[in-house]
């Protein structure tokens, strides 16, 4: 299901749109990026975790997404250093571990927030959250 969301979301995304991809370690955020981002590849390739990265860029049909994973981020500063501020607004952006980019967080994003039903279960819960009122009728599109 996650797959299927993941795919289905990413076919309706479009330069500067930005999901927020929240939850603990586990809880299936690289999962849903690794799948949105494969699905709107030209030729799927391998997809890593940007946990050491920081960012992975990834040129698509829908044009550069930047999958980030903010979880070693030591300073605010450094989401400036990462070009992260300019690819919100030109590229889509998938962001682990948003929390770290305090008043940098894009009132526009859409928030998912993963959740482990039971430790050691493959069954997650997923809430939407946003501000942007372009979500809710892409959403609906969706479900």
């Amino acid at each position: 299901m996650t797959t299927d969301l993941a795919a289905k979301l990413g076919a309706r995304l479009t330069p500067g749109d930005c999901l927020l991809l929240v939850g603990e370690i586990g809880s299936g955020k690289t999962h849903f990026a690794r799948s949105l981002i494969q699905t709107v590849m030209d030729h799927p390739e391998d997809v890593p975790s940007p946990t050491f990265t920081l960012v992975q860029i990834y040129d698509t049909q829908l044009g550069e997404i930047w999958h980030s994973d903010l979880y070693r981020l030591s300073d605010i500063s450094e989401i400036e250093e990462l070009g992260l501020s300019e690819a919100l607004e030109n590229a889509v952006c998938l962001i682990e571990w948003p929390d770290r980019m305090g008043p940098l967080t894009p009132a526009n994003a859409l928030t998912l927030a993963f959740a482990a039903d039971q430790p050691g279960d493959d069954q997650r819960s997923l809430t939407l959250s946003w501000t942007d009122s372009k979500w809710p009728s892409l959403l609906e599109t969706l479900l």
